[in-house]
């Protein structure tokens, strides 16, 4: 991972247990305080109109990042306590939001779990055919 990518990593918060009323600009004021914000993403809930109860967060700089999660993680927001951590960027890359059975691995572990109960069941069906002889 390059420097400039592990900086921005750095920059993003994750911001969890958001009240139903915080909207954007509720956040920009709360967490202005620690620095200049560059970015704030809050994912909605479209079939129930309101957000989803987290949000991204950006700052222009990592040091005030950290000091976003020292002062706030804890802290109440409309009466609601709040998670605040670095956001971790590698879920995205590494496609850990996907489905299980969306990746290759799955479906050759599953193809080869399949051949292994054939062989156990071929095994299984030649030892009975074979006739039982006196010694």
């Amino acid at each position: 991972m390059s420097q400039a990518s592990s900086l921005q990593s750095r920059r993003a918060l994750y911001i969890g247990g958001l009240d139903s009323a915080v909207t954007e600009s509720t956040l920009r004021a709360a967490f202005l305080p620690f620095g200049p914000i560059q970015h704030i993403d809050i994912p909605m809930d479209y079939a129930q109109g309101t957000h989803k109860g987290f949000a991204f967060l950006e700052f222009v700089e990592a040091e005030d990042a950290n000091e976003a999660v020292y002062n706030m993680d804890g802290a109440e927001l409309f009466c609601k306590t709040l998670t605040v951590n670095v956001a971790r960027a590698d879920r995205l890359k590494n496609d850990n939001n996907k489905a299980v059975w969306a990746t290759d691995e799955y479906h050759i572990k599953e193809q080869e779990e399949e051949e292994k109960g054939k062989e156990g069941k071929e095994d299984s069906a030649t030892i009975q055919e074979k006739p039982l002889t006196a010694a």
